[in-house]
């Protein structure tokens, strides 16, 4: 295998995985929008147009962000737009905000 075909295979799977990044976060705000309508949960102005914007940022770019620094380089999402989606999915959810990985 040449070296040409294997940066086009690795450039190939970069792709993919964007992709794939980009259907997971695009499912994801859909469907905490969904659980929200479902369930009758009052979203907050800022929470709707959160959603909205983070998901037509991701449908344009296919990410929502833009520095680095601020998540993973194949993420569709920060980690804090991350943080956010969960919190407001827990709340359409009906179980208040998520608990954090060190919270006992």
């Amino acid at each position: 295998m040449s070296f040409r075909s294997k940066a086009h295979a690795a450039e190939e799977r970069r792709e993919r995985e964007k992709a794939r990044a980009k259907r997971a976060a695009l499912r994801a705000l859909k469907k905490a929008r969904k659980a929200a309508e479902q369930t009758g949960t009052k979203l907050s102005d800022w929470e709707g147009e959160f959603l909205g914007s983070v998901e037509e940022r991701v449908e344009v770019y296919g990410r929502a962000f833009r520095d680095p620094e601020k998540g993973h380089l194949g993420a569709s999402l920060s980690v804090r737009q991350g943080l956010k989606l969960k919190e407001i999915a827990a709340k359409a959810n009906g179980k208040g905000k998520p608990r954090g990985s060190f919270g006992r």
